[in-house]
């Protein structure tokens, strides 16, 4: 890996600090060659301090590591992404990121359905609800739309119309996440027990 230092007056780059797990921007910070070797000597990640004019480790106060995964250099040689298991917050200031987000896995559309069941579930009115109504009828019949939803899908898979199938993956999916929610667990939940099997 080769990094350009000289395309900067004083010799640093940018390192982009992300969430191996989530894929999270945590941070930004910068770094000579000195810091990337100490990174990679100890596993810890270094960076330069530009007010303090010297190397620093994150955590080395806090005790808030960031744990080197990887590193990688973009295309024009001058940026570094740097993959890291974070421990503990990592913004001075005492959040999970610079930037006061949550460091929580996201999986796009799948989590914005999460929280629109969320939503429904705590909703006062089931009349105007589906998701709400169904809460309403407990666990039972929650459980048992996701076993009619798995045998049309099962029935669907088949046959040769992929329309079909996919309306009825999608229906499973969703009943699913209903009931995730209703045993107090999310998708992330199932993805962490799928990684401890990996």
């Amino acid at each position: 890996m080769e990094i350009d230092f000289n395309k900067s007056p004083d010799g640093l780059v940018p390192a982009i600090i992300q969430d191996a797990q989530t894929k999270n921007v945590l941070m930004l910070g910068y770094m000579n060659q000195e810091a990337v070797d100490k990174t990679q000597e100890t596993k810890k990640v270094t960076f330069f301090s530009r007010s303090k004019k010297r190397l620093w480790t994150k955590g080395e106060e806090s005790g808030n590591f960031l744990n080197l995964v990887k590193i990688q250099n973009d295309c024009d040689g001058d940026t570094l992404l740097i993959s890291v298991n974070p421990v503990g917050p990592t913004c001075h200031k005492g959040s999970d990121t610079c930037w006061n987000d949550e460091n929580t896995a996201n999986f796009g559309f799948l989590s914005q359905l999460e929280s629109v069941i969320e939503e429904r579930r705590t909703s006062s009115d089931s009349s105007e609800s589906y998701v709400a109504s169904l809460f309403e009828k407990g666990i039972n019949k929650i459980a048992q739309k996701v076993g009619e939803e798995a045998i049309e899908t099962v029935i669907e898979a088949k046959d040769d119309n992929d329309d079909l199938f996919l309306n009825e993956s999608a229906d499973l999916l969703f009943h699913y996440l209903i009931l995730l929610r209703a045993k107090g667990f999310s998708l992330n939940d199932v993805v962490k027990n799928l990684e401890g099997r990996h």
